[in-house]
Parts: structure tokens; C-alpha cells; sequence
């Protein structure tokens, strides 16, 4: 007979508190190496997306470089380019722009 399986496994002191100890300390780290600097990022592009103005050059996800010629809630009329005279504009949702690029003081509207 084998003498160990007839020994009862006994709960040492304190082994399920020594568990939570690292997952607590593995949490904490992810939460300030990654989670944190992630929210503060997301809660400055959401700020820069609703101070956009008439005459503030964007980018757009896509990679689309224009002039924000018009503004209402969520949809951006964006200048993109002039062909023969002619404007070329398409209208952007405002969660779509990447980088927003502001007028200079001088420039008019």
C-alpha cells in the first residue's frame, strides 16, 4: 500500500491568499502600463474631434489630407481638392478623422 495516498492533503495557512497576490499585482501593472494611457489618449482625440472648426486641416482614417469647409454634429464637409476651378468636397463622419491639424491665427476662413 502506498503510504503517501493514505495522507490527507491539508490547506497550508494563508495558500489562497498568496494566490490573489500576484493576479492583483499582474492587474495593477496592466492597468497602468496599458489600460490608463489608453483611456487618457481616447479622452484626448474624442476633445480634439469636438473642437473641430471651419478651416482646420484633417486627416481621415483612410489617409484622406483636406480643409474642413463645413461642420454640423457628426458629418464634416471636407475640401479635398480643386480641379479646373472646380471644388471636389465629401462629407466625413467626425469619428472617422485621424489627425486634426488647426488653422494658423492669420489664415481666413
Amino acid at each position: 500500500m502506498n503510504t503517501l495516498a493514505a495522507i490527507p492533503l491539508q490547506a497550508q495557512p494563508g495558500g489562497d491568499f498568496s494566490f490573489f497576490v500576484p493576479m492583483i499585482a499582474i492587474f495593477l501593472i496592466f492597468y497602468l502600463l496599458l489600460i490608463r494611457p489608453q483611456q487618457k489618449r481616447q479622452k484626448e482625440h474624442e476633445a480634439e474631434l469636438a473642437a473641430i472648426q471651419r478651416g482646420d486641416s484633417v486627416v481621415t482614417s483612410g489617409g484622406i489630407h483636406g480643409k474642413v469647409t463645413g461642420v454640423t454634429d457628426d458629418v464634416l464637409t471636407v475640401e479635398i481638392a480643386a480641379l479646373k476651378g472646380e471644388r471636389v468636397r465629401v462629407k466625413v463622419d467626425r469619428a472617422r478623422v485621424d489627425r486634426v491639424i488647426k488653422a494658423k491665427e492669420g489664415e481666413d476662413s
